[in-house]
């Protein structure tokens, strides 16, 4: 190696060691303080662009991912439209994802704790809380769906399994509980096995996932005859009654669910980020996972449902019903298995997490990140997922809505952290219950009034969805079409204007490490 290069190389690992900040100053004794919610050390940042891409695939590889275009087919979409407006999507909610994720690495910090700079060191649960509640429901969700799918493949692998535990319990039958149980059990032992086993899981799991869905793809297309009648095919996917519809009315729902999709992860992305090796890493690990495995997924899925129309003379949307249609045991025992990792994957990174440190922010000293993820895994399960499935508008209610909560809080930090402070923290300061974050009494009001009046124009839309019910002007209707954007924008404005001249953004500049 040249001495040219060994300077060149030399200069770029000082530029990423400035990228870090370390906590030198003990804190410890401080309520808002725990071992899980510290400041990871520059020597516990080991996560390397490929972990943060293998983390996207993982979380991205799922039974909601294959069928999110199918959704969007039913509106009236075409196969590329469908893809392109994801793609789109997936593309735009990346910004703020990297820009939120930037705090994580340079400081070491989880979403709560970040969350105190903008909304204070008690105003953070405020907005903790709201993300996992979301993540509650999503976990609750996710872990169901799994279990469906997990009881239906079993079924198909041994005929006792459904008549041998046949008798139900709330309607529902035996062997049902008994995978939702079993799987739920499973993402509890991950839960208790702590942070470093989802990394592991996540990097592991991610060529098996790629790999069984392009071996799906290859068998659909060649089953089908080729590519090209596949996705000739797959304009009969659109309804009758959809058939005519024009693509610019659907499009900004579509688009706005496509963002709200991984609107949650774009807030609380430091709780990953705060291991990254540098700023490298979790940029180009982000836009390498996320975008293209979205997209490719949500093509596989649209790709693989036209072509049972051809095979089997019936679209089948769903993977698991498909999977019982194949007779070889050790396929169905693989697709199982594909089944299975894809929805631990997606779960135990996505919904666990962030809710796990924001419960375990409301009390530091009592509640721990495991206890957090307990109470998550509990959470889940009392908010009874099997009736929140039950005739719900997966893309225009619940994506839509809660898209929209959590635009405004990403307006805040994002606006809070890059505007404002121009990436300055006082890293002590966030565990200071009277220093400069505590804004006097541990509230910011300035940050949650600007929450509340961000979402205040969306919130007519949002009763209308859930209620269906003509009360409100077109106009509001259209805000909560665009529900995401508008809180964004909104709440990071309002925040910014609030926020002039508040003492805490004129401290000296010797105050930041």
């Amino acid at each position: 190696m040249s001495a040219a290069s060994t300077i060149s190389s030399a200069s770029v690992f000082e530029a990423e060691k400035r990228d870090f900040v370390e906590l030198h100053e003990d804190v410890s004794g401080s309520p808002l303080w725990n071992e899980d919610l510290a400041p990871t050390s520059i020597a516990q940042r080991t996560w390397s662009t490929w972990n943060i891409a293998a983390l996207w695939i993982g979380m991205s590889v799922v039974i909601t991912t294959y069928t999110l275009a199918g959704g969007m087919i039913a509106a009236g979409m075409n196969w590329w439209q469908a893809m392109m407006t994801i793609l789109l999507g997936n593309t735009i909610v990346l910004i703020p994802m990297t820009l939120n994720a930037h705090a994580g690495t340079k400081y070491g910090v989880s979403f709560p704790v970040l969350l105190r700079a903008s909304f204070g060191t008690r105003g953070a649960n405020v907005a903790a809380l709201s993300r996992a509640v979301v993540a509650c429901g999503w976990f609750g969700i996710q872990t169901w769906i799994a279990g469906v799918a997990l009881d239906a493949c079993f079924g198909t692998m041994w005929s006792g399994w459904n008549t041998t535990l046949s008798f139900s319990i709330l309607g529902i039958a035996f062997h049902t509980w008994l995978a939702f149980f079993g799987f739920w059990g499973i993402q509890v032992f991950f839960i208790v096995k702590g942070l470093e086993s989802i990394k592991w899981l996540e990097s592991l799991s991610a060529p098996l996932l790629l790999g069984g869905g392009i071996a799906l793809l290859w068998w659909a297309a060649s089953k089908a005859g080729g590519m090209g009648l596949v996705l000739n095919q797959s304009s009969a996917l659109i309804p009758t009654t959809a058939k005519n519809v024009d693509f610019w009315k659907i499009f900004p729902a579509s688009l706005t669910a496509a963002v709200g999709y991984w609107a949650t992860l774009s807030t609380n992305i430091p709780d990953f980020t705060r291991y990254a090796k540098s700023q490298k890493s979790q940029m180009f690990g982000q836009a390498l996972g996320l975008p293209t495995t979205m997209t490719l997924f949500a093509f596989i899925g649209v790709a693989v449902t036209s072509a049972t129309l051809i095979i089997y003379g019936e679209p089948i949307s769903d993977p698991v019903v498909l999977l019982q249609k194949f007779g070889s045991i050790p396929v169905v025992l693989f697709g199982t298995l594909i089944i299975f990792l894809a929805q631990l994957s997606t779960n135990m990174a996505a919904n666990v997490v962030s809710p796990s440190n924001d419960f375990s922010n409301v009390n530091p000293r009592r509640i721990s990140y495991v206890q957090g993820g307990l109470i998550t895994a509990a959470i889940g399960v009392l908010m009874m997922p099997w009736k929140l499935l039950e005739g719900q508008a997966y893309i225009f209610t619940w994506l839509l809505g809660y898209s929209g909560l959590m635009g405004a809080i990403a307006g805040i930090m994002i606006c809070d952290y890059w505007i404002l402070r121009r990436t300055r923290l006082h890293l002590g300061a966030l565990f200071d219950t009277k220093g400069l974050y505590s804004y006097g009494s541990g509230w910011n009001w300035r940050a949650l009034m600007a929450l509340v009046l961000a979402i205040a124009p969306c919130v007519p839309g949002f009763v209308r969805a859930i209620t269906g019910a003509k009360a409100t002007p077109d106009f509001f209707d259209g805000l909560y079409t665009y529900s995401w954007f508008v809180t964004f924008a909104l709440g990071a404005a309002l925040y910014a204007l609030l926020m002039r001249g508040n003492p805490s953004l004129k401290e000296p500049e010797e105050a930041f490490h």
